[in-house]
């Protein structure tokens, strides 16, 4: 279904049709990815009256309850109130859905014993385009990313420079296939997550950070049309479901 869409003053066609689903599911039927040193998530059927509500058990419906932390279990999608003193929700935050981005794919560099992600390589990959969203593919992308346990392995993260770089671009929204754009231990600095949002200034109400990505590798690198979906949690992140369209 091919549709015509005007967005800020220019039309693109995309194909609906055809989406590409950059998000990691929960699924507990095996080894889920999993960061920030918790247990795994678990899904499972109630029990009322020692019935276990489960239809192979005898009971009508399935009735199951999930327990998971967004952060550590699944693609999401967080706001400022991921890192202030003051409560900000995401589903407050985030009022627009649709946006312009362009995917790039980076090999993390070399820096003391880390590898990163450095302002050089963003003005490489984005050059004069002017775009809402990034969507950052490293390398390896293998599809472990979408089971790697990362607690305590010193992820790939995003230097300080960068997300300056990126906030002073005006990229509203940050996609990245990493538990973290921050250091995994770092004294709780949060130095890139601070200066994506500016804590220092004015706060970037409206900017998200979506963590947890897959990229498929049969996507190019270039410019699509991108729609975040998120699940209507009051709390400074949710589960998401970003998916791109190819621009036709």
């Amino acid at each position: 279904m091919i549709t015509t869409i005007q967005y800020n003053s220019k039309k693109y066609k995309i194909d609906l049709s055809k989406p590409i689903d950059i998000s990691i599911p929960i699924d507990v039927t095996k080894e889920n990815v999993n960061a920030w040193y918790i247990d795994d998530p678990k899904i499972f059927p109630e029990k009322f009256d020692d019935q276990t509500i489960k239809v192979s058990e005898g009971a009508a419906v399935n009735f199951n309850s999930i327990h998971f932390n967004p952060h550590s279990h699944i693609t999401h999608t967080e706001c400022v109130g991921h890192i202030t003193e003051e409560v900000y929700s995401i589903n407050q935050s985030l009022q627009q859905f649709f946006f312009l981005a362009e995917v790039i794919t980076v090999v993390p560099e070399s820096y003391g014993d880390d590898l990163v992600i450095s302002k050089k390589q963003l003005q490489f990959a984005l050059g004069n385009k002017n775009r809402d969203a990034i969507v950052i593919r490293t390398l390896p992308n293998l599809n472990e990313k979408k089971s790697r346990r990362y607690s305590n392995t010193n992820p790939t993260y995003l230097l300080e420079e960068g997300a300056v770089y990126l906030r002073e671009k005006g990229i509203q929204h940050l996609l990245i296939d990493l538990p973290s754009v921050d250091k995994e231990r770092d004294d709780g600095l949060l130095v890139s997550h601070n200066a994506f949002w500016n804590t220092a200034g004015k706060l970037r109400l409206d900017a998200t950070i979506t963590e947890f990505i897959f990229v498929p590798n049969q996507v190019e690198d270039g410019t699509y049309f991108l729609n975040i979906m998120i699940a209507p949690f009051e709390n400074d992140a949710t589960p998401s479901k970003p998916i791109l369209y190819s621009l036709e």
